[in-house]
């Protein structure tokens, strides 16, 4: 009997044709859908020397009582956790593992993402609400008069937005990603005073537009990294794919690379106030130009601002600067100060990188659960206690009664 050749398929039916002779078929549920012919745990992924936060939370149970469950959209489990699968781990940083597909993974899955996000996100609980706040004149502080531009060299805020009602860039087809592109290209484009800009389809660009957006550090590249490969993130590029940026070169969009849209703010310099009351104005701008064609980003009040990856829920804010701490990076004591102020650290070529000259790039750790006001501010105080101690250890001082008390949440 066939049967015997077969003991994993306990839900099959087998069939007798001319041309294959045996054939082994899924059944179909009682609602249409089609049943996998494998049970859930001789699908269960291999996650024993997976060091990220998915591996960690998914469970046996779980992906049994997930695994044949789709969005309305059709994103499965399998794809939210694919990327952790394919890649264990990361050098430098506990990595999700995990992304989403459009806006009802967050609640088709919650089950799995839940424990992510709690874990993630240092407690975030299901029950917890998410406040937003984009009034930049509450931020005290983080300009040349607080800060010494002899150390702080440049100040960068970013954030994402997702257009609602459309996939996300791991699953969304073709028409959705140039349906975003539309959309918010569109928007820019009535855009008026300091946020007037022009939008570069990188499929179209000239060879003199890609020099100069090498040249000003604006472009970016088709994904390498395997994370973001095995979410699928790199599929049909660079269709649809495109920079904006305004006439001052301070205000920019990106426009589907890891999300439908990338926000950013910068300018060099030591003033962060300046760059967040601009990232706040243009954000403002640019939301109420995608409203007026009937559109909106996708937020919730438990999760704030949905995005791709779990990491980036509620601000999606990143608040970082390029500050110079040659003596304070080399302390016995610098990654306890960096935990206890609630930043992190990474060189200034991005996460994979190391320092150059003392030189590091310094950012909020959080980004749910907290407003962007608290984020930033968050910034502000820390670098100027990092430069403080920077100048300390250059007199040959001792910085033992400068550590900081752990910030908590008020």
């Amino acid at each position: 009997a066939l049967e015997q050749y077969l003991p994993c398929f306990t839900r099959h039916v087998l069939r007798v044709t001319s041309q294959t002779g045996y054939a082994v078929k899924n059944e179909k549920m009682s609602n249409g859908a089609e049943k996998n012919r494998f049970r859930p745990d001789e699908d269960y992924p291999d996650l024993s020397k997976h060091n990220n936060h998915m591996a960690h939370s998914m469970t046996k149970e779980i992906y049994a009582k997930l695994r044949d469950v789709k969005t309305p959209g059709g994103f499965t489990l399998d794809q939210v956790i694919q990327t952790g699968v394919d890649n264990p781990g990361h050098p430098y940083i506990m990595t999700v593992g995990a992304v989403a597909g459009d806006e009802e993974t967050y609640d088709v899955f919650a089950d799995l993402l839940d424990p992510v996000i709690e874990s993630r996100h240092n407690g975030f609980k299901k029950s917890d609400k998410h406040k937003t706040d984009l009034d930049s004149s509450k931020l005290k502080g983080g300009d040349e008069s607080d800060w010494d531009s002899n150390y702080v060299l440049s100040s960068r805020v970013r954030t994402g937005r997702s257009v609602r009602g459309l996939s996300l860039p791991p699953k969304c087809t073709r028409s959705e990603r140039r349906c975003v592109e539309k959309i918010v290209t569109e928007g820019l484009a009535t855009l008026k005073g300091q946020f007037a800009g022009k939008y570069y389809p990188l499929s179209k660009m000239t060879d003199e537009e890609q020099e100069q957006l090498i040249a000003d550090h604006f472009l970016f590249d088709k994904p390498i990294s395997p994370l973001l490969l095995a979410s699928g993130m790199a599929r049909d590029w660079p269709d649809a794919r495109g920079i904006w940026h305004n006439e001052a070169k301070n205000f920019l969009v990106w426009v589907n690379e890891e999300d439908h849209i990338r926000v950013i703010s910068m300018e060099k310099g030591a003033n962060m106030r300046g760059v967040f009351q601009r990232f706040c104005d243009g954000l403002k701008s640019v939301e109420t130009a995608i409203k007026a064609n009937g559109n909106e980003f996708m937020w919730n009040e438990h999760l704030g601002f949905v995005l791709t990856c779990p990491s980036n829920l509620g601000t999606g804010l990143r608040a970082g600067v390029h500050v110079k701490l040659p003596l304070l990076s080399k302390h016995d004591k610098f990654g306890q100060v960096l935990k206890n102020l609630r930043l992190q650290k990474r060189g200034t070529g991005g996460v994979d990188t190391a320092s150059e000259g003392g030189i590091f790039d310094i950012s909020n750790a959080d980004r749910l659960g907290w407003s962007e006001v608290e984020l930033v501010q968050i910034v502000v105080d820390g670098v100027r206690l990092l430069v403080n101690m920077e100048k300390k250890l250059e007199k040959g001082e001792g910085i033992d009664d400068m550590i900081p008390a752990p910030i908590t949440k008020a």
